[in-house]
């Protein structure tokens, strides 16, 4: 297993390792600002929020760590990784917003739909009427 990793890893530990240290360390310091005259709720929120970015930054870390063994594996054996989904995924057809449609589009659209057919004809003919209208005031 050792044969694979990479010669970053040393890299990588510390700066998780640095970066937790940082975070904990900017919780402690919201701490002590909460604790003080001045302090504020915002504060103490701060305090609670940095070490949950320490745990992010050693788990993200720990999920590197999985994901790169099991591509390993996968490497070696040939198979596929199990955090890999062997269906294709499908994005929902209503996920995404309608594609704005050209005037050729409509048209031929409601060339097939009978009831689009006969507005647009109707509207062709209240048309026709409002010219014949405003020519007889001329």
């Amino acid at each position: 297993m050792s044969e694979h990793r990479p010669p970053r890893r040393l890299a990588l530990v510390v700066l998780v390792l640095v970066a937790a240290a940082g975070c904990l360390g900017l919780g402690y310091w919201q701490w002590m600002r909460f604790e003080e005259a001045g302090g504020n709720y915002q504060n103490l929120g701060y305090a609670f929020q940095w070490p949950a970015f320490a745990f992010f930054c050693v788990y993200a870390y720990r999920r590197f760590v999985k994901l790169e063994a099991e591509e390993a594996e996968a490497e070696a054996t040939g198979a596929p990784r199990p955090s890999e989904s062997t269906e294709p995924t499908e994005i929902p057809a209503d996920l995404l917003p309608t594609r704005p449609r050209t005037v050729a589009e409509a048209l031929a659209e409601e060339a097939d739909d009978p009831e689009a057919r006969q507005t647009q004809e109707y509207n062709e003919y209240l048309a026709q009427l409002a010219r014949r209208s405003d020519r007889s005031t001329q």
